[in-house]
């Protein structure tokens, strides 16, 4: 399986021809910091909604599904997995049926039928064996729910933007924004050099993880017939050769630099100077729309 083709995660796709990649680069970023900030002290319908923006911009971007199916079902199935085992982990805490009172307000008068727990199952036996009792709270449903949206929304707001952006229009976009800390004098050009560096790494990294995998499937280990034990040993190897591949690539991508006399690191040569148009017009003001949009909503509905 070739892992660079068949999940290509974090890395741009040329020649697609989605309405994102007419995008400023400027506009994305706001719009990526708005998936990545709004979910902060958040409630459950702000995450949920954050989602299904999320969804519904990959369905409707014209991306090639072939780019993008797979890494979406296996991010669901990360997340949803991350997120039950955060509902499991922290739902079996004790029923508080008495309400709580502030003693600052004593005209404050709770709810005295609302219930801690949405799901109690009392304590079971079958033959030797008993299960339970397992309580689900509510504050742990939430949990689990905060849990899964904010992996979901971290990673692929971050991966639409790097499937549909250039890597130097990126940086040069950083740069447009940190032009007040060049002003002041710091090395904001020596900094974006290292993400750029950084991202295109990306797929290095990917590539070492194939050939690791495809080592190991052509040696055909059979993992049942060697135990616990040794398939760990095996696993724990495989981890170690893969940083010692990735270290050996930094030290020659080093050696390379190093052997040339002049590096030119000005983040104003990265900018992409793409033909105006109308198309490009109404979709960066679509897009100020939709910046704009989401923080009014995020004020009004967001809040816990």
């Amino acid at each position: 399986m070739n892992i660079l083709t068949k999940f290509s995660i974090g890395q741009y796709v040329d020649g697609n021809r989605s309405w994102l990649r007419i995008i400023d680069s400027r506009l994305k970023i706001i719009a990526v910091l708005i998936f990545l900030i709004t979910p902060i002290w958040a409630g459950t319908l702000w995450r949920l909604s954050l989602v299904i923006c999320l969804l519904l911009i990959t369905f409707v971007s014209l991306i090639p599904s072939r780019v993008w199916w797979r890494s979406l079902v296996f991010l669901l199935g990360l997340s949803l997995l991350i997120g039950f085992l955060s509902l499991i982990a922290s739902s079996d805490i004790q029923s508080l049926d008495s309400p709580l009172r502030d003693p600052n307000e004593l005209n404050l008068i709770l709810k005295s039928h609302e219930k801690w727990n949405i799901l109690e199952i009392p304590s079971m036996k079958i033959g030797f064996i008993t299960f339970g009792p397992y309580n689900l709270s509510k504050k742990s449903f939430e949990l689990g729910i905060k849990t899964s949206t904010l992996i979901f929304t971290v990673i692929h707001s971050v991966n639409l933007m790097l499937l549909t952006t250039l890597q130097e229009d990126i940086v040069w976009a950083l740069s447009w924004f940190m032009i007040p800390l060049r002003k002041v004098g710091l090395p904001v050009d020596k900094w974006l050099f290292q993400l750029l560096l950084a991202l295109r790494f990306i797929p290095l990294v990917q590539e070492e993880l194939q050939n690791i995998i495809r080592s190991v499937s052509v040696r055909s280990i059979n993992l049942r017939n060697l135990g616990f034990k040794k398939s760990f040993n095996i696993l724990l190897t495989m981890v170690e050769r893969l940083f010692l591949n990735i270290f050996l690539r930094i030290d020659q991508g080093a050696d390379s630099l190093l052997s040339k006399k002049n590096i030119s690191i000005k983040t104003q040569r990265y900018r992409a100077f793409d033909k105006k148009n109308s198309l490009t017009f109404i979709l960066n003001s679509l897009s100020i729309c939709f910046i704009f949009i989401a923080i009014f909503l995020r004020k009004q509905y967001g809040a816990l």
